[in-house]
């Protein structure tokens, strides 16, 4: 049946079936989908923070002319595990069959390992891929064994391809590319599935070089990203899902080290009535707040002792990287379904501490921040990191009020006035004794008389 629209004749049949077309198949989210492509509003930001230097990984980035050069190094990351797996077998069949039909072999061992899981590791991906199978089975194999053997040599150095104590290794003999590593894993268009990974690196492993748990080699790979210190990887270890891809693991790091999970919230429902923005370090100093270091296993655990007026701040450690981990982990939290915005409200809370500079300087004083940058370019990037985010729930609403709190009585802000204008060196203590006591006596002097018979 057609019907007529002005002097276009529309096919009305035709349309159903298309609009019908659009119906079928799987329209739900997988709830292993954890890859996302980064929202237009987001990427508008800060584009470089999203996209990778030098490495791809997955298929939303596989086979763009600027990263192709990086596949030689993978395809010789392959060669040397396989070749060490050969050597380090004391169990092969076959000890004299072809080097190259060995090889074949266990590249075929891997390839149906990860064909098997094929399904399910597409279900990690939203939207698109923009590949056939066979070319996703062979993307995730390939850069699969390439991460799982960079762990490997960046914990154990004897992997590495030495001549004469020289390094021949090309990510470890070249700065620049363990730099781009460091940034093209942390991003979240660049992502394999944690389930890939583990299972390559459980058909790979030797039992001379292996003593590491993944998660450990993961953690230990990118050491202080976060602060001085690595967190703790036990409560990683403990858990039946420590991730979903690197990048989540590197998120549960944080949270699961932390009390953050525990403490009161506000939702979308009631924010706009309860939440009030944190006070700018530079103000609550001036109110008599101090900052003070603590040691902490994640950098989410901020805590407010208010009989001394400390805002304790675990150290955070900004590098080149900082901004690239925050606003992938941000746009994690933005995507994926339900999850809570925990990293969000740490950026929200940053961002109302850092105003200015003086507030960095403030906040760097006392070691709460440890910065590598230009005092300027981290402060820039505090103000505008969680730009155009959607902050459901936060969970800081608790501590900003008890902060807030504090502050709106003055006798704080005047005992601060009083303890750096007065006693602030000894000698100035000494005299506000000698000139209280000067006071009293003058007072008593003319009191005596008055009050004498």
């Amino acid at each position: 049946m057609a019907a007529v629209g002005g002097d276009h004749v529309i096919d009305v049949e035709a349309l159903t079936k298309n609009i019908e077309g659009k119906l079928s198949g799987e329209l739900s989210m997988s709830p292993l989908c954890s890859i996302f492509k980064i929202p237009t509003i987001l990427l508008r930001h800060n584009q470089n923070a999203y996209a990778p230097n030098a490495f791809s990984f997955g298929p939303f980035h596989h086979n763009k002319e600027n990263l192709k050069p990086t596949e030689r190094i993978k395809a010789r990351y392959l060669r040397d595990l396989i070749s060490r797996l050969i050597d380090s077998d004391p169990n092969n069949p076959n000890p004299n069959m072809d080097p190259v039909q060995t090889r074949t072999l266990m590249i075929k061992t891997l390839t149906e390992a990860i064909n098997k899981k094929r399904k399910e590791a597409r279900q990690y991906y939203a939207g698109p891929i923009g590949m056939e199978e066979d070319k996703f089975v062979e993307v995730l194999v390939l850069d699969g064994c390439f991460i799982v053997e960079l762990l490997r040599k960046k914990a154990y150095e004897g992997l590495r391809d030495r001549e004469n104590g020289q390094e021949r290794d090309p990510i470890f003999s070249m700065s620049c590319l363990l730099q781009y590593l460091w940034h093209d894993l942390l991003l979240l268009e660049n992502q394999i599935p944690w389930m890939v990974l583990d299972i390559l690196y459980g058909l790979t492993t030797t039992p001379i070089d292996d003593e590491k748990p993944l998660v450990q080699l993961v953690i230990e790979f990118f050491g202080n990203i976060f602060s001085t210190s690595p967190p703790p990887i036990e409560p990683l270890l403990s858990s039946p899902h420590p991730g979903k891809h690197i990048l989540d693991l590197l998120r549960n790091s944080l949270v699961l080290n932390s009390s953050i999970i525990h403490q009161n919230k506000t939702n979308s429902d009631t924010i706009s009535c309860e939440l009030e923005p944190m006070r700018s370090a530079t103000s609550l100093e001036e109110s008599g707040i101090k900052f003070k270091m603590c040691a902490s296993k994640s950098i989410l655990d901020i805590k407010f002792h208010e009989k001394q007026g400390v805002l304790e701040i675990p150290t955070l450690f900004i590098q080149e990287t900082t901004e690239t981990v925050f606003r992938n982990l941000i746009s994690l939290e933005q995507c994926c379904p339900n999850y809570d915005p925990i990293i969000t409200s740490y950026a929200v809370l940053l961002d109302n501490l850092i105003n200015s500079k003086d507030d960095m300087e403030i906040l760097c004083k006392s070691k709460a921040i440890y910065n590598w940058l230009n005092i300027d370019d981290a402060t820039r990037f505090f103000n505008k990191l969680y730009i155009d985010t959607f902050v459901k729930e936060t969970f800081y609403i608790e501590l900003t009020h008890q902060v807030n709190e504090y502050c709106r009585y003055p006798w704080h802000k005047y005992r601060r006035v009083l303890m750096r204008d007065y006693f602030k060196h000894p000698w100035a203590f000494i005299s506000v004794i000698a000139a209280t006591t000067a006071l009293i006596l003058t007072f008593l002097q003319t009191l005596f008389p008055i009050i004498k018979p």
